[in-house]
């Protein structure tokens, strides 16, 4: 894979993007691992910090970063728009032949980072995945939950998807500008990317403990995940609400069969109980139907309107052109 040649600052062999938001404790760390090793590489590089509209001090910090680091680019969404839409930002503007992508909680260590791009360059690899073997520094109910959540993709959008493959990952040129091509929307990439069907490899490592500050997925943004993946990437809901609405009249077929024997042999007793048990039942059924029929129309609500999903307040390389 050749570098991008660009006539302000010459060629980037390696774009290493880096969604932040809220990070005002862990910047200091991530610069203090992630730039040797990337000194290390002996490849012109740049690092893209995406400022997700972060509201401590992360951004001063990132601007003290960058007055001694001369490869840190910093690009500032004008408002919070996810960690997904950050990133979006950031491989959209990247201009190395080799782009990665890592968050800045150094869970997934840079250190890494020569092997991936060892491997994609050895074996000829359009994408690199980061697999995680070993998440015993995570909490009992978060590996649970992402166990769950693996297990349900890969059987809802296909096995063509890495099982414990977050968003760590390598992606060859060719690959990202294929991403560019597709329509502003917001993206869900571990599952995006497995499915354009990119030569792809892995490599296995220990996930740590966040080094500092708070986790930017609590368990409402990992239910939000969770719900963009099915639903953007499987009609199985769909077919699941049909599939009820069917069981749902057999067992009203069943109901007023059962009704009518009742009532022909003369044992009928008006029953409160039952009507209320029943109506609940059929009602509970109609509304769910409703809601997963809900989800696909607020997607397609969505991306009629044609919002960007971010909007770039700054990008430090602008500055230099």
């Amino acid at each position: 894979m050749t570098a991008v040649y660009d006539t302000h600052r010459g060629p980037v062999v390696l774009s290493i993007v880096v969604p932040v938001f809220n990070e005002e404790e862990v910047l200091p760390l991530l610069a203090a691992r992630l730039r040797p090793v990337l000194d290390g590489c002996g490849e012109p590089y740049e690092v893209l910090a995406v400022d997700d509209g972060s509201t401590d001090r992360t951004k001063p910090l990132l601007e003290d970063l960058r007055g001694a680091w001369p490869q840190l680019r910093i690009v500032t969404l004008r408002r919070n728009s996810g960690h997904q839409a950050a990133l979006t930002a950031g491989l959209h503007r990247a201009r190395g032949g080799y782009v990665i992508s890592i968050d800045a909680d150094l869970q997934d260590p840079p250190e890494i980072i020569p092997d991936m791009l060892a491997l994609a360059r050895a074996d000829g690899l359009d994408i690199v995945y980061g697999v995680r073997v070993d998440r015993s520094t995570d909490t009992g109910f978060k590996r649970r939950t992402a166990a769950v959540y693996y297990w349900l993709m890969r059987r809802l959008a296909g096995t063509f998807v890495p099982a414990h493959a977050g968003d760590f990952r390598l992606l060859s040129r060719p690959v990202v500008d294929t991403l560019k091509t597709l329509p502003d929307q917001q993206q869900v990439y571990r599952l995006l990317i497995p499915w354009l069907g990119f030569p792809s490899g892995q490599i296995t490592y220990q996930r740590g403990e966040r080094v500092a500050g708070t986790t930017k997925y609590p368990l409402r943004k990992m239910i939000l995940l969770a719900s963009d993946s099915i639903t953007g990437f499987s009609a199985v809901p769909l077919r699941l609400a049909t599939a009820i609405g069917a069981v749902s009249l057999v067992v009203c077929l069943a109901f007023l069969v059962w009704t009518l024997i009742v009532h022909a042999t003369g044992s009928s007793l008006p029953g409160w109980t039952s009507l209320i048990t029943t109506v609940l039942f059929f009602g509970a059924v109609q509304l769910f139907c409703l809601g997963m029929l809900g989800e696909y129309v607020a997607r397609i609500y969505t991306a009629v309107q044609g919002r960007p999903t971010y909007c770039v307040a700054r990008d430090t390389d602008d500055e230099l052109r």
